[in-house]
């Protein structure tokens, strides 16, 4: 429950944020290019503050859902217009002005992210340095010749200090439509070499995790098959386990490392193993019974048991803090607001061509609190490379070209540059009914699929 109520705050604050951002874009322009603003909402529905300000007189509401915003603007199509006040009105600005106040919400987006991003480069932003463990036989990281132990330090030449930097890099050529990608890495005997990772064109249509079947995963040290702590209630504490046990077999397998012990248990779901464990030098035998537990990947074997001898090693070889100069910090502040965008927009183009599958690619709002919560969880330095994240969508996302959307409306003008008339208020009006029925299908088919990730047994 606790968890629960964490993602919900940490997706109100951020979406809050977020549309706050994005709508006072389309204010501030609009001021500046003499619209008067009528209202500027955060948020739909019924309002639970309100306060009527300056010299426009106005009205500033904050409304009872959370999932949206606008900013209403004099407009004569929207109302009957003061002839003092006409010059005033969105509609009669010129169609330059008209697509500085629409693109000015989707920048602004674009913007928070670059102060996001850069405000995080200056703190540091914890990571886990990207050293690969073995791959699975027959994945392209083995036919590739990676090894367990190899540090990725660049994808086609771009730095990857971080194991999410790696997945921007791989997922980048992945879009891109490469069938090979290079990947530099230390080894760990200390060498440098390149590797050319080879992928099937038709990756991004497969279930499940797209950058997992590759065969790249996180390398984690081996350690030895003792209970470091044990979760209440589960079925380690049910089973009499207790911290300190060391686990010798599994129905009479021998059992060398925690590594060994979790893919057991992982593999046998409701089924009982029979442990032998030694406990204060004196070996004993426990059944032990995992729990079903869903997990995105399948199903699983749980107990509730881990292990801390890793901790230190993880502490000392796999943890890392990208951190630069307000200056040096800056220019990757822009460099990662671009590579997201064009990734952003070349998956977009790969879902239009059907190379990509929606389910696997669009998330809902159930989705994006979970992950809202699981990185303010970890740090702020996260939430915030999150919020950054999210707020590169949101400005990619409203600039396409889709009636109800800013870029819509964006399609509009560009038609009225080079006819020199305006589109009619009837085409107007069929769009934005097209546009409603096609995102309202959207939002549909994300909660949807969103429902069916949080329940998949459904």
């Amino acid at each position: 429950m606790q968890s629960v109520l964490l993602s919900v705050v940490a997706f109100i604050i951020a979406i809050g944020v977020l549309v706050t951002i994005h709508e006072f874009g389309h204010y501030w322009v609009a001021r500046k290019m003499g619209v008067k603003v009528l209202r500027f909402s955060i948020g739909f529905g019924k309002p639970l503050w309100k306060k009527v300000a300056g010299a426009d007189q106005t009205e500033y509401v904050l409304a009872a859902i959370p999932l949206g915003g606008y900013v209403k603007m004099l407009d004569e199509r929207e109302g009957d217009v003061n002839s003092a006040e006409l010059d005033r009105a969105f509609n009669r600005k010129s169609v330059w002005a008209r697509i500085a106040i629409v693109l000015a919400g989707p920048v602004a987006n674009l913007i928070l992210a670059v102060l996001l991003y850069w405000l995080i480069f200056i703190v540091g932003i914890t990571g886990i340095a990207p050293i690969v463990g073995e791959p699975l036989a027959e994945t392209p990281a083995a036919l590739a010749g990676f090894k367990s132990e190899d540090k990725i330090v660049r994808i086609n030449g771009k730095s990857t200090p971080t194991w999410n930097t790696v997945y921007v890099g791989l997922l980048d050529g992945i879009v891109s439509g490469d069938r090979n990608i290079d990947v530099t890495v230390n080894t760990a005997d200390g060498s440098v070499e390149t590797r050319q990772l080879g992928l099937a064109k038709e990756l991004l249509n497969q279930e499940g995790d797209v950058i997992g079947s590759i065969g790249l995963s996180r390398w984690w040290p081996d350690v030895d098959p003792v209970i470091g702590g044990i979760v209440p209630g589960g079925a380690a504490e049910a089973s009499g386990l207790k911290v300190g046990d060391r686990i010798l077999t599994s129905d009479g397998v021998a059992v060398a490392t925690w590594r060994d012990l979790v893919e057991i248990i992982r593999a046998s779901a409701g089924k009982t193993l029979k442990l032998a464990v030694v406990r204060d030098n004196t070996e004993m035998a426990i059944e032990l019974t995992p729990i079903l537990r869903e997990t995105p990947q399948g199903e699983i074997g749980f107990i509730g048991a881990r292990e801390t001898q890793s901790q230190s090693l993880i502490d000392e070889k796999l943890r890392t803090v990208e951190r630069y100069s307000p200056v040096a910090a800056l220019g990757k502040a822009f460099t990662r607001t671009i590579d997201m965008i064009s990734v952003s927009v070349k998956m977009i183009g790969k879902l239009l061509t059907g190379q990509a599958s929606l389910k696997n690619t669009v998330s809902g709002p159930i989705s994006i609190a979970q992950f809202a919560g699981q990185s303010v969880s970890v740090g702020i330095d996260h939430y915030l490379s999150f919020i950054a994240l999210v707020s590169i969508s949101l400005g990619v996302f409203n600039l396409f070209p889709v009636p109800m959307l800013d870029g819509g409306h964006l399609l509009y003008y560009a038609w009225e540059v080079v006819t020199g008339r305006q589109v009619s208020e009837r085409v107007q009006l069929f769009g934005q009914q097209i546009g409603l029925a096609m995102l309202g299908t959207l939002m549909i088919f994300v909660f949807y699929h969103d429902i069916l990730r949080l329940l998949p047994g459904l």
